[in-house]
């Protein structure tokens, strides 16, 4: 993509129990030569609507298994692949989820569902929503997360917790009270995976190749203009200082206008250095993406900052995130502090 490339299409990420304040703004080719309305933080998304979609059964995955045996990471590698999570359903709801997902007009496809003994009470009724879902031909699977004693112990006693069954008795005592709750449903597995000697990567690794299909799982970038009179985003992953290019703001015909503006664009990339950060920059990124897939990560925010977050890193977050759009990074563009001015 050149310099010239219009602004990236971004979509938003509806990540489960992030906040969503940002409200959206299109950008691509609008006129931008007109002076900043005081609203805050400003987010640069074009989001093609989606067309009707045929009532479905959803895909229902059942997570189950030790405590302590890394049902939590696979439920967030799940999670990552666009999978909707429930943690600790109840099992007598499970058909209610899978009904309503249904009814979501293809918006919720793929349901993952966490079972564990923190619901004890409610889990002798798993064995009759799991014979309804068949009844009604919902194609679901069980993945059970094992480990050994000795595992689970030094897990437990690495984090001082107690284990949820043991009650006055020792941790072992509750490892093994679970094994015994959980031994039908263990059989009923259709894949079961032992993490004794797994570390968290090793194990989204294993998730991955059951679940990602043939796609490698992508990775999701927030590139975030901010003002550093405003202070760092607490979020970032990384964080480029475009102080070192001149300020638009100290001239006077560019003042009124932001990083959106195309001559205020212009001005910032004629500048000694703009560019050459641009190209090796995006290289980096490059070189940094492709070692978070393979640790697992699947978001990164990207900061980009200047004085006032309104000139220089605008700019420069436009055109990084085309970069990475041109990369197959699916990429949402944020102006935290555009208009605080």
């Amino acid at each position: 993509m050149t310099e010239h490339d219009a602004h990236p299409t971004e979509q938003r990420e509806q990540a489960h129990g992030e906040p969503g304040g940002n409200q959206p703004r299109q950008t691509a080719g609008a006129d931008s030569r007109q002076p900043v309305q005081d609203n805050g933080a400003q987010v640069s998304t074009d989001v093609t609507p989606a067309g009707p979609a045929e009532a479905a059964i959803p895909e229902l995955v059942i997570i189950s298994g030790m405590s302590g045996a890394g049902r939590s990471t696979a439920a967030k590698c799940l999670e990552d692949l666009g999978w909707f999570v429930v943690d600790n359903l109840p099992p007598a709801l499970i058909p209610t989820m899978v009904e309503l997902g249904a009814r979501s007009q293809g918006n919720v496809a793929r349901i993952a569902v966490v079972v564990d003994v923190r619901g004890r009470r409610f889990f002798d009724n798993l064995r009759e929503s799991l014979a309804d879902l068949e009844a009604k031909h919902v194609t679901r699977r069980i993945v059970f997360l094992e480990s050994s004693d000795d595992a689970l112990v030094r897990r437990f006693e690495s984090v001082r917790r107690p284990h949820p069954l043991q009650g006055d008795g020792r941790i072992v005592d509750g490892i093994a009270a679970e094994r015994e709750l959980l031994r039908e449903l263990r059989g009923d597995a259709d894949l079961v995976i032992d993490t004794s000697s797994l570390n968290v990567h090793e194990l989204r690794a294993k998730m991955d190749a059951q679940f990602a299909g043939e796609e490698e799982p992508e990775l999701r970038a927030t590139v975030m203009s901010f003002g550093f009179k405003y202070g760092l985003p607490v979020d970032a992953d990384l964080v480029a200082d475009m102080r070192f290019l001149p300020n638009p703001h100290w001239v006077p015909e560019l003042r009124p206008y932001t990083g959106l503006n195309e001559e205020v664009a212009a001005y910032v990339f004629n500048q000694p250095g703009a560019k050459e950060f641009l190209d090796r920059y995006a290289e980096l990124l490059r070189l940094i993406a492709a070692g978070y897939r393979r640790e697992g990560k699947r978001y990164v925010t990207i900061a980009i900052g200047c004085t006032g977050g309104k000139h220089r890193s605008v700019a420069m977050s436009e055109k990084l995130a085309a970069r990475l759009v041109a990369e197959g990074v699916e990429t949402v563009v944020v102006h935290r502090d555009m208009g605080r001015e």
